[in-house]
């Protein structure tokens, strides 16, 4: 009998820059992505204190259009997108009918007709299909997967404004958090977008993959007088856990509903039916019996994913995000617990290989920027 082959991992139009400067590359949801470049500290830092430069073109972009598209994403998606300005982006979940994560996604309303939603690197085509099937009822609308169109960068960090704005005339002082603008960057067309995952003030910067790596190098040159630094997916995942923002696959999935995600704030409550909705107003009327928290540890040690949580010497719980923070100098994390037992103050133990280490509930996010 054969012996199955795993598919090639896919490369963004920026890997061959990772390799000539020297990036530690992984796997990451059938990408060949930098982990680290300088050490996960060292860019963690950067990003908190200066800046830092990521490739994120692995992440998929889905494009909605059509007389009902509106309709068709306040069909399949939690938020309430009708709140979104022509220039605006929200925050929103992918459901499935019992509240579950399909995804979590960001929606930018490209036009009054138009929208584009930004998914998980792993489930883009899983995406994709689900969309496609579900906005049929909402009438005259069609989905693409637009992920080819498009590389996407990140400058996050408190010197990002003045690196992005010396290669841009878009003005960029002025643009609210989850706002974006079309314009161009280091000559090339570009949508300026005021987000990010690292908790610090930043942009994520849409640009044609042929001209990602111009765009690179343009981003690291204007950002050299700050030591802007490249940083990859390590640093982003503990900046992430600071600013206390959920990981597809760790801290939310098919099994954890929005409430229960503490995520009630990117439920539409108000909008019309939408998939997930009836479950989530009962979990809303009625209460869940779990909850994500954030939790500090006590004791030495470091609370991985997947760990064991305990309550009164039984097992209660699951630890879904953890690690030593490199700005805030803690071990902290996520966890599900029962939701008598997610009180601010609680304490309970986790399992680290064996050794019952002492924890608290803390309020999130760990880290907010001033």
């Amino acid at each position: 009998m054969e012996q199955a082959t795993a598919a090639p991992l896919k490369k963004t139009p920026l890997n061959d820059r990772h390799r000539a400067s020297g990036a530690k590359m992984v796997p990451f949801g059938g990408w060949d992505m930098p982990v680290e470049y300088s050490g996960i500290v060292h860019e963690h830092l950067a990003v908190r204190t200066r800046a830092g430069l990521f490739d994120v073109s692995h992440m998929g972009e889905i494009e909605i259009a059509g007389k009902d598209a509106l309709a068709a994403v306040q069909r399949i998606s939690s938020n309430d997108a009708s709140k979104l300005q022509v220039g605006q982006a929200q925050y929103s979940g992918l459901l499935t009918p019992q509240g579950t994560f399909v995804d979590d996604l960001l929606v930018y309303r490209l036009a009054p007709e138009h929208f584009m939603l930004v998914v998980n690197a792993g489930n883009i085509e899983k995406d994709y299909a689900w969309i496609v099937e579900h906005i049929k009822p909402a009438g005259d609308v069609v989905a693409v997967n637009a992920s080819a169109r498009y590389a996407l960068l990140a400058v996050q960090g408190p010197e990002a404004v003045g690196i992005v704005q010396s290669l841009t005339g878009v003005e960029l002082a002025g643009m609210k958090y989850y706002w974006f603008a079309h314009g161009e960057v280091a000559n090339v067309r570009a949508t300026i977008s005021r987000t990010g995952y690292t908790g610090e003030d930043g942009f994520e910067i849409f640009v044609p993959p042929q001209s990602a790596d111009r765009v690179w190098q343009a981003i690291v040159e204007a950002g050299r007088p700050v030591e802007l630094i490249p940083c990859g997916l390590g640093a982003r995942d503990t900046l992430r856990l600071e600013a206390g923002m959920r990981l597809h696959g760790n801290d939310i999935d098919d099994t954890t509903t929005a409430v229960e995600a503490d995520l009630n704030w990117i439920v539409g409550w108000k909008k019309d039916d939408f998939i997930g909705a009836t479950v989530l107003r009962e979990q809303k009327a009625n209460g869940v019996r779990r909850k994500l928290v954030g939790f500090e540890m006590f004791d030495r040690g470091i609370a991985r994913h997947g760990y064991d949580a305990y309550v009164a010497g039984a097992k209660a719980g699951r630890v879904t995000s953890g690690t030593q923070t490199p700005f805030l100098k803690k071990a902290i994390g996520m966890a599900y617990l029962p939701i008598e037992h997610t009180a601010i103050d609680t304490e309970f133990d986790v399992d680290i290989r064996g050794r019952r280490t002492r924890a608290r509930v803390v309020p999130m996010p760990f880290y907010k920027r001033k």
